[in-house]
């Protein structure tokens, strides 16, 4: 690539050797993501690989894969809407869901999965507000599950 090229974030996200997966069905009567003038929220995305909780089937580590995976997924509703993420402005929000024993307190460096991998892919662009609690449950057992905010062009 030229020096002075501007990189996409499907560019960035093929340097960091990630592909992103293909839409997964909603697992009740929603839709993946709705879109009100220039936002859009996403639904809840888990993940169909990491399953258990945090604090005892799950170390910090595998539930940081789980919520990259889960932001790999939401990127994948975003193209999805958009057609590229480069119209992607702002990632203004997410909201982390991590399921938790009642003794863990590591939801933070959890969902640092997700956040690191929003800033390799959008620079600035992708620095957001972040949420990260701990659920007794989640749907199918998903380790942790992310919705996003998003401001788009």
């Amino acid at each position: 690539m030229m020096e002075n090229q501007i990189l996409t974030p499907e560019d960035k996200l093929a340097e960091l050797g990630l592909t992103l997966p293909p839409l997964r069905p909603a697992s009740g009567n929603y839709v993946s993501c709705v879109r009100t003038g220039n936002l859009i929220f996403t639904s809840g995305q888990g993940t169909n690989e990491y399953r258990g909780q945090l604090g005892k089937d799950v170390t910090i580590d595998v539930g940081y894969d789980a919520a990259r995976q889960c932001m790999l997924n939401l990127l994948s509703v975003i193209k999805n809407e958009l057609g590229e993420l480069s119209k992607v402005k702002r990632v203004v929000k997410i909201l982390g869901f991590v399921n938790s024993t009642p003794d863990f307190v590591d939801q933070p460096k959890v969902m640092n999965g997700s956040s690191d991998l929003l800033v390799q892919v959008f620079g600035e662009r992708g620095r957001h507000a972040r949420s990260a609690v701990g659920m007794a449950q989640l749907p199918h057992n998903n380790a942790v599950e992310v919705e996003m905010i998003v401001e788009v062009e």
